[in-house]
C-alpha cells in the first residue's frame, strides 16, 4: 500500500511517499503564497517522480501551517508528533528531537514507540530558527547553507549576547567592520543560536538519542554548536532530517488506514 505525507512550513514544503514503512520518494519546494497550493505542488512533484497519481495512495496525512485545509489529506496531524514519529522511524536510538524550523523551534521527547511524550517550543521571536538563520546568511552575502560551512572554519567565535534577531544582524555588522573575520561571526552566530536551544533542551530533559530535524538540522555549523552546548553527539537519521515531518505524517497515514480496515 502506497502512503502520503505532507509538510507545509513557512519556508519550505517537504512531501514523501513510503510503501508501507519504505521510504520510496521525496519533494522539497520553498512554500508558495498560501499552503493549498505548496501541498499541491510538492505532492506533484512526488507523484511525476514515481509515476504514481493521487488514485493509487490508500490515506494521506498532513501536517505543519495550513494542514487543516489541504484538501487531498485525510487527516493532519501536529508536527510535533509526526516530527517525533519520524525520526523514531530514521532512527530506532532517538528519543529526544530538537526540531529547528524556518519559525519556531522545538524540542520533543518521545517514548520506545516513537509517539509523543513531552516538548517545548520558543516564543514568538525569530531568534534560534531558520528565519533567524537567512536573516544573517543576507547580512553576509551568502546562501543560508553556505553559512554552516562558513561557522565550521571559524576558531574564536564573537561574542553574541543578543537573543534579537534585528540586534544581532547589528552585532554582526559591527564585528564585521572591526575586521573580526567572516568565519569566527559565523561561528559566534552559530553558538548564539545552539545557546537559545539549549535552554529549550534544559526545560524538557534529554533522554536516550538525540536527533535534529528540520532544515536547519543540514547546517554543519550549527549542529557543532548544539552538540558542544548540549554535550553530546546527535544521532544519524536514515534520511533526509528536512523530510522527517513529512515522513512521519506518512507513517500515521499507514497506522490511521490500518485501524479503519480493522474496524470495518
Amino acid at each position: 500500500m502506497i502512503f502520503a505525507g505532507v509538510d507545509v512550513g513557512s519556508l519550505s514544503a517537504e512531501a514523501v511517499l513510503m510503501e508501507d514503512d519504505r521510504l520510496m520518494a521525496h519533494s522539497i519546494i520553498t512554500v508558495k503564497p498560501n499552503p493549498v497550493q505548496s501541498a499541491t505542488i510538492v505532492m506533484d512533484e512526488v507523484l511525476a517522480e514515481t509515476g504514481l497519481t493521487q488514485d493509487d495512495i490508500a490515506f494521506c496525512v498532513s501536517t505543519g501551517y495550513g494542514r487543516e485545509r489541504i484538501p487531498f489529506a485525510q487527516h493532519d496531524i501536529s508536527e510535533i508528533s509526526c516530527h517525533g514519529k519520524g525520526a523514531f522511524w530514521a532512527n530506532g536510538d532517538v528519543r529526544t528531537i530538537i526540531d529547528i524550523g524556518g519559525q519556531d523551534a522545538k524540542v520533543i521527547r518521545i517514548d520506545t514507540n516513537g509517539d509523543l511524550v513531552d516538548f517545548v517550543m520558543n516564543d514568538k521571536c525569530a531568534a534560534g530558527t531558520g528565519r533567524f538563520l537567512e536573516g544573517i546568511a543576507k547580512t553576509f552575502g551568502l546562501k543560508v547553507w553556505d553559512l554552516g560551512d562558513l561557522a565550521l572554519a571559524g576558531g574564536d567565535p564573537v561574542p553574541i549576547s543578543s537573543i534579537c534577531t534585528v540586534f544581532t544582524n547589528f552585532d554582526v555588522m559591527c564585528f564585521l567592520a572591526k575586521g573580526r573575520s567572516r568565519a569566527d561571526v559565523a561561528l559566534g552566530v552559530a553558538d548564539a543560536l545552539a545557546t537559545r536551544i539549549n535552554r529549550l533542551v534544559t526545560s524538557v530533559g534529554i533522554e536516550g538519542g538525540v536527533a535534529m530535524t528540520g532544515g536547519v538540522a543540514k547546517n554543519a555549523g550549527v549542529v557543532r554548536s548544539v552538540e558542544k552546548v548540549i554535550g553530546r553527539k546527535t544521532c544519524p537519521l536514515a534520511t533526509d532530517p528536512q523530510i522527517i515531518g513529512a515522513v512521519g505524517a506518512a507513517l500515521y497515514a499507514r497506522e490511521r488506514y490500518y485501524k479503519q480496515q480493522a474496524a470495518n
